[in-house]
């Protein structure tokens, strides 16, 4: 279990993760769309998580968007690395009705981030493009390269669930045990 705790100017937050656990989580960001997918993405990866976040939300909301990723990613790279026996790369495509995404990841010590996703729009007052915020503050401190890419889809509450179900169950099977040692013929990652 790995605890973080962040304060700046625009936010104050404090993060707990298991990677062994069973997806429990305890999210409140005051976000209500947030919240929701932070808690598809703990149901769906098996992590526990507890996210406790106060914003500056009478500014905007990508403060707090963007801050929880980089404190998320930090606190998940203390959990795996330095990494061994585990998968490493997987993919996973989630789908809600109309809407499909696919997700391929690599737990290699690489941050990159090919984030192919809608940008216009938003979900009630939520701008769709922190969705690609969020992502890229997390995969960078996570340090993890991860592709996220739409594949179809109409309602935006669909296509932005799908892609957080999608990350969650690639994650899940990225981490899973395997006898491998150092997954990387380099022998370090």
């Amino acid at each position: 279990m790995t605890k973080i705790k962040r304060e700046t100017k625009e936010t104050k937050i404090e993060v707990v993760v298991d990677i062994n656990g069973s997806g429990k989580n305890n999210i409140s960001t005051g976000i209500g769309f947030f919240d929701h997918m932070l808690e598809t993405l703990s149901k769906h990866s098996g992590i526990d998580m507890e996210i406790f976040c106060d914003g500056d939300l009478e500014v905007d909301f990508h403060h707090t968007v963007e801050d929880v990723g980089i404190v998320l990613g930090q606190a998940l790279y203390k959990e795996v690395f330095p990494i061994k026996n585990i998968e490493r790369f997987s993919n996973a495509v989630a789908i809600l009705d109309e809407a499909a995404v696919e997700v391929d990841l690599d737990i290699g010590g690489r941050a990159y981030l090919v984030y192919d996703m809608p940008r216009e729009g938003a979900i009630r007052e939520f701008d769709l493009e922190l969705v690609e915020e969020f992502f890229k503050s997390l995969v960078f401190n996570f340090k993890i390269a991860a592709h996220i890419i739409y594949k179809r889809g109409v309602n935006k509450h669909h296509i932005i669930e799908s892609a957080f179900k999608s990350f969650a169950v690639a994650l899940r099977r990225a981490l899973m045990y395997r006898e491998s040692g150092v997954p990387s013929t380099k022998g370090v990652l």
